[in-house]
């Protein structure tokens, strides 16, 4: 698909999103005459900083617990959320 009308992008629409995702440009025609391009965009890669997401992890001086101390929480959560009737597990 090098080309696509003002109809066949209604109608033909996943088409277009192939041949996009595919790499190709479409040009948009309206009224027998070429009035644009539509083409994909240039993929960036975002890498993943392990050292800088630590440094923020650490900035955030959270404290630490253990799963037994975060269950134990949580369950005084829900004790407030809900009621004494709230029986856990």
């Amino acid at each position: 698909m090098n080309t696509i009308t003002a109809t066949e992008l209604r109608t033909k629409t996943p088409e277009l999103i192939e041949a996009l995702a595919a790499g190709y440009t479409v040009d948009f025609i309206h009224r027998s005459r070429i009035i644009g391009e539509i083409k994909p965009r240039e993929k960036t890669i975002k890498a993943f900083n392990a050292k800088k997401f630590l440094k923020m992890a650490m900035a955030l001086d959270l404290p630490v617990t253990t799963p037994k101390q975060r269950e134990r929480i949580y369950h005084r959560h829900l004790v407030k959320k809900y009621g004494q009737s709230f029986s856990g597990r």
